[in-house]
């Protein structure tokens, strides 16, 4: 039976055997002559180079994934990539050379973009609040899109951009009110969620927009929610607004685009979920038959599978009959277990994976290895909720001992704090061998710096 602690039901460590992904793409991390690596890179040498807790990515999944997701929904859709799922500049700029645009939801990401690609011009703004200093950040910018989520935003964009030269392209973001089946935290296209306006006041925005000095309509938005495991939600989602389309066009307007959102579901505990192609079966044949054209949003599927969270074990504690493992990282460096339950694969290092056949990575265990007892793993803050995992089947690891955390690359640095004044962790990216860090650890002095400008 579960612990009365567990948030979520206790299950069996997850085959090795089953990466995430296509078969033909090569996982992030694989288990070698010198335990697990990171395309071909020693997790263990990492964390000595670069100190625990640690992000490490792998720039050939990173780009296996785009390419694939790129395939299944070629020009004229425009894949933009999230930002919010993994902002590091560098993965920006190796996302933008592959042929990506961008999906930003504040200012802040808007600058990033800019940072890192000189242009807006295949990015879109989303965001159920944008502020009037957001809006006019978007406007001095050449956006591919502005995604409108309310008619008091609708309202006061156009306030911002009468009398502009260009009319900027706008999207009405709509709330299909279709149940994605996910948790109800990152689900976001039911009518009881915060985002984008109810169907039944898109004709109300289109009287807005007629006339309409510097704006102009260019599509319509929907985004159904997160990790979203049926590719039948897409499709019911894209019908109803595709009945507005009609409406809008039969008012008068001519819209080109449909952004269909994204929240393409990652096995991370390597159940099925559809490939990219399931999700394109499901979204493209209904627009291309209407002349339109797609606007993706995706961050999960090109970057979660691409990235690994490494963590030092300080302590084994004994509570009771329990075993409990406690980390240097914590959910101030990955919030997603202690926000909603998230399940992550976890494994020591320097283990081989606990199969007794041939995994993914060629490896079996070996006779005679370590049994496998159930652990909690803990993080070091002082918040009840602070765990990774509850009842986890692991072998015994001693103290010094590094754990990998699988499938950490989207909302893992990302929603990183200070939290108990801990300084958020480095950033690594390995490519054909060589790693080179592409965000410094931060220092005390980090912590501190904004206030003591003041």
């Amino acid at each position: 039976m579960p612990s009365p602690m567990t948030p979520y039901p206790r299950r069996q460590p997850v085959s090795f055997a089953l990466e995430p992904g296509a078969a033909d793409a090569r996982p992030a991390f694989a288990f070698g002559p010198e335990g697990w690596a990171c395309d071909g890179v020693p997790l263990a040498e990492l964390a000595r180079r670069f100190g625990t807790p640690l992000y490490c990515y792998s720039r050939a999944r990173l780009v296996a994934n785009y390419r694939r997701l790129a395939a299944a929904f070629p020009a004229p859709c425009v894949v933009c990539y999230s930002v919010k799922a993994n902002p590091n500049l560098t993965l920006l700029r190796e996302l933008a050379a592959l042929g990506a645009g961008f999906d930003v939801v504040s200012a802040g990401e808007l600058e990033r973009v800019l940072r890192a690609v000189g242009s807006a011009s295949r990015t879109v703004f989303a965001g159920v609040g944008k502020t009037p200093e957001a809006l006019r950040a978007a406007l001095a910018t050449d956006l591919f899109m502005l995604n409108v989520e309310s008619i008091g935003e609708l309202r006061q964009v156009l306030d911002l951009a009468r009398g502009r030269g260009l009319p900027l392209p706008v999207a009405v973001r709509v709330n299909p009110d279709v149940d994605p089946h996910t948790h109800r935290f990152i689900t976001t296209g039911k009518r009881e969620n915060k985002f984008g306006i109810e169907r039944a006041q898109f004709s109300e925005a289109l009287e807005l927009l007629r006339g309409a000095d510097g704006v102009r309509l260019a599509g319509l938005h929907a985004h159904i929610g997160s990790q979203v495991e049926s590719a039948r939600p897409y499709a019911e989602s894209v019908e109803r607004l595709l009945e507005l389309v009609r409406a809008a066009r039969e008012a008068g307007f001519a819209p080109e685009w449909v952004n269909a959102g994204g929240g393409f579901a990652l096995p991370y505990d390597g159940r099925d979920v559809p490939a990219f192609e399931d999700y394109a079966a499901a979204l493209r044949p209904a627009l291309e038959a209407e002349g339109l054209k797609l606007v993706l949003e995706i961050g999960r599927a090109i970057v979660g599978d691409a990235g690994g969270l490494v963590t030092r074990v300080l302590y084994e504690k004994r509570p009771g009959d329990r075993r409990l493992l406690v980390t240097d990282a914590g959910m101030n460096d990955l919030l997603r277990p202690a926000l909603y339950g998230a399940w992550h694969r976890i494994w020591p290092v320097g283990r081989p994976p606990a199969e007794s056949s041939t995994s993914a990575a060629g490896a079996a265990e070996p006779a005679g290895a370590d049994p496998l007892t159930p652990a909690d793993v803990a993080g070091p803050i002082c918040e009840s909720s602070d765990y990774f995992a509850f009842e986890r089947d692991l072998p015994s690891v001693e103290p010094g001992e590094c754990l990998l955390i699988f499938d950490a690359g989207a909302y893992g640095m990302s929603m990183a704090s200070q939290y108990n004044s801990h300084p958020r962790p480095a950033e690594v990216l390995v490519d054909d061998g060589e790693a080179r860090l592409i965000r410094r650890r931060e220092t005390f002095e980090d912590l501190v710096e904004a206030e003591e400008e003041v």
